[in-house]
């Protein structure tokens, strides 16, 4: 669930969790109506940004703490701790307490403690928010591979744009407590629903042409050099108005000749070449005709209503 802040994503996890009641629709877990169940009565479990770990218990007692609840017997409690630990990559940790170890670590004893009780779906809000860049960009990969092994639903709330294209199979962008379109992420970057999607999922470019608005993406955009085949292309004349350099790319904005502007993202695939023309320079930009998705700002798409999406 990708969105903004404000835009109703944890109310959403609340709501799945039974920590909210909804005020209309219901919430369903693998077809059966959970509406009117109390949350410990749901088989889900919540993963939380501040990690919510017992200081004064080692990780394997954090770990263990729902399963002694539900009086597991003791072995079985201990089996399914060493499983957990071994599945967040910290065996040979549950000795030590959370203040022993990083916040990556701690972010995965909370994890382990989720997932022992072996629920059905696994909610996570904003789970990596208190991490350094690199090892949230680690810690996305090892979720992904953790939730390949358990193979259970995870319910992620974030608003990095980048976090969700990354970790999800589909995603739902929220805004102002509605669902603006729920796809898979190759399919809501290249086919945005609208101008919110568009805008708010990477970069867009928007422009308007014969009365309707496109989004074109700066990477699908070429600077076009004397001589270059322009066969298939939506060509335009235009003028540099700035450049950037940003390591793999040069971001150029063009103002076009025909009204409005586009950042195109070249690649700096040589070490001292200058990809693109210099400030001030009059440049041609082209793109393929497929490649300027048509939005407008009210439209959503249809099959897109949170009541008919099962948690399952």
């Amino acid at each position: 669930m990708l969105g903004p802040s404000g835009s109703g994503k944890t109310t959403t996890l609340k709501m799945i969790a039974g920590f909210e009641q909804p005020d209309a629709g219901k919430v369903e877990l693998g077809g059966q109506d959970v509406s009117g169940l109390a949350p410990y009565a749901r088989s889900v479990n919540t993963v939380f940004q501040d990690y919510a770990l017992f200081p004064h218990m080692t990780v394997a007692a954090n770990i263990e703490y729902g399963l002694s609840i539900a009086k597991v017997p003791k072995g079985e409690r201990a089996r399914r701790r060493d499983e957990a630990l071994r599945m967040v990559r910290l065996g040979g940790h549950g000795e030590r307490k959370p203040n022993e170890l990083s916040g990556g670590q701690r972010q995965r004893v909370a994890l382990a403690r989720a997932i022992v009780n072996r629920p059905r779906v696994l909610l996570l809000d904003e789970p990596l928010g208190a991490l350094d860049l690199k090892l949230r960009e680690q810690m996305q990969v090892e979720l992904k591979q953790i939730q390949s092994e358990v193979g259970i639903t995870f319910i992620y709330v974030t608003h990095d744009q980048d976090e969700a294209l990354t970790m999800s199979d589909r995603i739902a962008v929220f805004n102002e407590g509605r669902i603006e379109q729920l796809s898979s992420p190759r399919d809501l970057y290249e086919h945005p629903a609208n101008e919110f999607v568009a805008g708010f999922v990477g970069v867009s470019n928007a422009i308007e042409r014969d009365g309707k608005k496109l989004t074109i993406r700066p990477e699908k955009i070429r600077m076009i050099g004397q001589g270059d085949p322009t066969d298939g292309l939506v060509t335009e004349r235009g003028k540099v108005t700035e450049s950037a350099y940003v390591g793999m790319v040069t971001r150029v904005r063009v103002e076009l000749d025909a009204g409005g502007a586009v950042q195109v993202a070249l690649q700096n695939t040589e070490s001292e070449a200058e990809p693109g023309g210099s400030v001030g320079q009059e440049v041609v930009v082209g793109w393929r005709p497929e490649h300027a998705v048509s939005i407008q700002p009210g439209e959503r798409k249809e099959s897109v209503q949170l009541e008919e999406e099962n948690v399952s």
